[in-house]
């Protein structure tokens, strides 16, 4: 028993709250509105934006200092479509984007008089999409962050003289001495009774348009009304001047509120009486009684009726007013979600109906029911299909209330790995070397970009030069583009023409791709059959098992591959790896570094043949041209002609001398080491050793068996500078790049035997090339 009662207490506290509010005084509510009226004063389209906000994170900018940045941010949207959700939807960054920028012109007060449809092609999750959008929005609209209220009237019984108490006692008196007289049956009598007693002191009418308690106030009167009510500060100033709050001036109650108002006006002669009798209830959200959110599917058949009505709360309201004319309760389906969300899933069937019906409400905002208007604020929501738009084409003057936004397949790589991840299990990342399971996505979504981009073309109109990088459709190019990503192999002439304005149009080409391809359902059973095919305990799948079951294994599924996007891929792979290669074999040391880049920076301020002791380092120079040589060798890389080392070091010595000595050292006083010619160089300094790390290595056959005894007994046989350099490159590997042991040994054994270092060698851009 006592767990019964343990149990009951919980569900007692899990009901009170907010949710179990009574209906406030309209003077409590401006209490509420003053305290908080960016809070108060909001619509379903800035609730529906504070909603999306409050769910996604925007994680840092990856180029917080590039002055071309477009602000493409990267959206962490699992809080609001994976978790707590039966059927997660993964939105790329493309389409988190799209969404943010979509609500944001919300909050701005820019959506008027439209439906909102959003279209991809089957298979590419729209019917997720709306189903955990809506979720969300109901949970959230039904806290304290997404409260909203909508009025409630009260008619004051004694106040509108109409059967007050001291009546009703006198009624029950003479009632009580007929008893005597006349013989009453005694049940009916005290049903009689109890009904007159339990007659409330008011009559309740709920909006049906779920109307916010402020549209109450009339129009012409607004503005004084708020001048009075808030102080003069930063939210007065956006109240009355930002488009975000222009509704609040604007909005007309519904025809029942109106009628009320006026009635009782014209009864009590006295508007603050009426608002007396007007109290705010949290506007409370159900999808599946249709409160606040309705969604109509395809083969919903429309309901036969059309008007609504309240025959008994009419009668009271005749009753108080004495008048059956001057308030009609009746509305329509669409007052249900009034300031609230009307969704289509897809529009066909009785859907292209239903959105024919809306054309005149998303034009004019009102409804007709029987002789009167009713106001209709609902955000319309929609989705279809590429193929369902013929269903609607013909009506041209609906075109321009109509804004499409895009769900196509996935079309962010990094996405498309999180979806199967969250299929397969997180798991599934053991069984690939590190970047196959993302070359995996690669080779998915090539199948949903066009072949030709005119925006790639007009940016990089020779893409023969990244042939050892990128295919020749620069497909691999701009999926890097779309998740946010500049690889580093771009030239720096390539890299600065990457404007604002190019950036902008490579995106928008994304709004007409992803409607063909290999679609969501597609990418799930092939990547199941060739995980289930290829995923083993001792063996880790590489490019070459990746591109072999799409060229051979699964040829079928290779026609839909762009030619030779395969072969780009692996090249792409090669060139990554042999750079995590180097990067983990590349150890300096930076004191000797900078004490060099010092020592040259001082030296090139003499000719060869003297002898100075440097004043940053202390160290006594011997001034020469083989001193000048040793440096520029490694700051230009080896065999640099004598003329093109001259040239630059006149050219150091001018930058020297003209800013980092007179302007950032004597004026900002900076140390050498914190000039912009000091940081440069040694950028120069350190690329040109990384890119000749592997060259000592790549003769010795014991480094390569030490490698792959690496972890074995054997490997304790190896000579110590050996054993050290493979433990420091294996280390290296797992910590920077996440390869395990058997990963780590795997792709270096792949490095040196497929001779990466001298393929690429003529092919690595010099990001410091005069």
């Amino acid at each position: 028993m006592d767990d019964i009662s343990k149990a009951m207490q919980h569900i007692n506290r899990s009901i009170t709250g907010w949710n179990q509010r009574e209906p406030m005084p309209f003077e409590e509510f401006l209490e509420l509105l003053s305290a908080n009226p960016t809070k108060v004063i909001r619509n379903v389209f800035q609730v529906f934006h504070d909603m999306i906000m409050s769910h996604i994170g925007e994680r840092a900018d990856e180029y917080p200092d590039d002055p071309e940045s477009i602000h493409f941010a990267s959206y962490d949207c699992y809080r609001l479509f994976v978790e707590y959700t039966d059927h997660p939807f993964f939105a790329d960054r493309l389409f988190a984007n799209r969404l943010v920028n979509l609500v944001t012109s919300w909050k701005r007060g820019t959506q008027q008089n439209k439906i909102y449809i959003f279209e991809g092609p089957p298979g590419s999750g729209k019917s997720t999409f709306l189903n955990n959008l809506l979720l969300k929005f109901e949970k959230y609209a039904n806290t304290e962050e997404g409260l909203r209220f909508e009025t409630v009237w009260r008619l004051d019984r004694q106040l509108l003289g109409n059967f007050v108490r001291h009546e009703t006692a006198h009624f029950l008196d003479k009632l009580s001495k007929l008893i005597d007289e006349y013989e009453f049956d005694q049940n009916e009598i005290i049903e009689a009774k109890s009904a007159l007693h339990g007659m409330d002191d008011f009559v309740e009418i709920p909006c049906p348009s779920h109307d916010n308690p402020i549209l109450m106030i009339p129009k012409d009167f607004r503005r004084q009304f708020f001048d009075d009510l808030f102080k003069n500060d930063e939210v007065k100033w956006r109240l009355f001047t930002e488009k975000e709050y222009e509704w609040v001036f604007k909005s007309n109650p519904c025809t029942i509120c109106s009628s009320l108002y006026q009635a009782l006006l014209r009864k009590l002669k006295d508007p603050a009486q009426v608002l007396k009798m007007v109290y705010a209830h949290p506007y409370r959200f159900n999808r599946r009684l249709g409160e606040g959110i309705s969604v109509f599917n395809p083969g919903d058949k429309p309901t036969k009726q059309t008007v609504f009505s309240n025959e008994m709360l009419q009668n009271r309201v005749n009753a108080l007013l004495r008048d059956s004319n001057q308030v009609k309760y009746i509305f329509s389906q669409y007052t249900k979600t009034n300031n609230g969300i009307y969704a289509l899933m897809d529009i066909k069937s009785h859907n292209t109906e239903r959105l024919m019906e809306l054309h005149n409400i998303i034009s004019e905002g009102v409804h007709k029911v029987e002789d009167l208007e009713e106001n209709v604020d609902s955000l319309f929501i929609a989705l279809m299909n590429p193929e369902d738009k013929k269903n609607i084409e013909q009506f041209a003057s609906f075109s321009d209330r109509i804004q499409y936004i895009k769900i196509p397949y996935v079309l962010d790589l990094n996405t498309e790995v999180e979806i199967y991840r969250n299929i397969f299990g997180k798991h599934i990342d053991e069984s690939f070397l590190p970047r196959v399971l993302h070359n995996f996505a690669r080779i998915i979504i090539s199948t949903r970009l066009k072949i030709t981009s005119e925006a790639m073309q007009e940016w990089i109109y020779e893409p023969d030069r990244y042939g050892m990088f990128c295919d020749e459709n620069l497909q691999l190019l701009k999926m890097e583009i779309y998740t946010g990503h500049i690889p580093p192999w771009l030239s720096d002439e390539d890299r600065k023409k990457l404007t604002a304005k190019r950036r902008r149009k490579i995106i928008a080409e994304s709004e007409n791709e992803g409607e063909h391809g290999f679609s969501g359902r597609d990418a799930i059973n092939i990547f199941n059959d060739f995980y289930s095919t290829y995923a083993r305990k001792d063996k880790l799948i590489n490019m070459s098992i990746l591109c072999n079951y799409f060229t051979k294994v699964r040829p079928e599924l290779g026609n839909s591959i762009p030619e030779g996007f395969t072969d780009s891929l692996q090249r792409l792979y090669n060139f990554t790896v042999l750079q995590e290669v180097k990067e983990s074999l590349y150890y300096y040391n930076e004191e000797q570094i900078s004490r060099e880049i010092m020592n040259y920076l001082f030296a090139i301020n003499f000719e060869p043949g003297r002898v100075e002791t440097c004043k940053f380092t202390g160290d006594k120079l011997q001034i020469s041209e083989s001193f000048f040589e040793g440096i520029e060798n490694r700051l230009l890389g080896m065999g640099t002609e004598p003329e093109k080392r001259l040239a630059f070091r006149r050219e150091t010595q001018k930058e020297y001398a003209a800013r980092t000595l007179t302007q950032e050292m004597m004026t900002e006083g900076k140390q050498i080491n914190e000039s912009t010619l000091f940081q440069a160089l040694r950028e120069r300094y350190i690329f040109n050793l990384k890119e000749k790390v592997l060259d000592p290595f790549l003769e010795n056959a014991n480094f390569r068996r030490a490698i792959k005894d690496y972890g074995k007994e054997e490997f304790k046989t190896y000579d110590k500078k050996i054993r050290d350099d493979v433990t420091f490159l294996m280390n290296n590997l797992g910590k920077k790049y996440r390869y395990n042991k058997h990963g780590a040994r795997e792709v270096c054994v792949y490095v040196i035997d497929t001779d990466l270092a001298k393929r690429f060698a003529r092919h690595t851009q010099d990001p410091f090339a005069q």
